[in-house]
């Protein structure tokens, strides 16, 4: 199996990135008795995907590393969409009628 550097020449990876990319749940490759990494061939495609995703889509490795984080921790993904539904749910009108409201008393006044 490829080690880093293998990974990284076959990815297009720099060896910190990918060990950034363990680090925060993207990638997680297995590791030999002496901790050394190794990749799998399964392992370089995600991250060529990942990585061809990125330029379609132009969105940083932290808004990854969070992705990955919503999908572990249930409590932050239940607590998050409830402050989305409150934000930009149903109720996201409510400052448009507030607005229209205080342009309302400003004309009247």
């Amino acid at each position: 199996m490829p080690t880093i550097r293998d990974a990284s020449d076959a990815s297009g990876w720099s060896p910190r990135m990918l060990r950034y990319l363990e680090e925060n749940g993207v990638v997680a490759p297995s590791r030999t008795a002496a901790r050394y990494r190794l990749y799998s061939d399964a392992d370089i495609s995600l991250l060529r995907r990942l990585a061809a995703l990125r330029a379609r889509f132009g969105f940083a490795l932290t808004d990854v590393a969070f992705a990955v984080r919503l999908r572990r921790e249930p409590l932050l993904r239940r607590e998050l969409g409830r402050w989305l539904d409150d934000t930009h749910g149903a109720d996201r009108t409510a400052w448009l009628d507030w607005e229209q409201r205080k342009h309302a008393e400003l004309l009247a006044a």
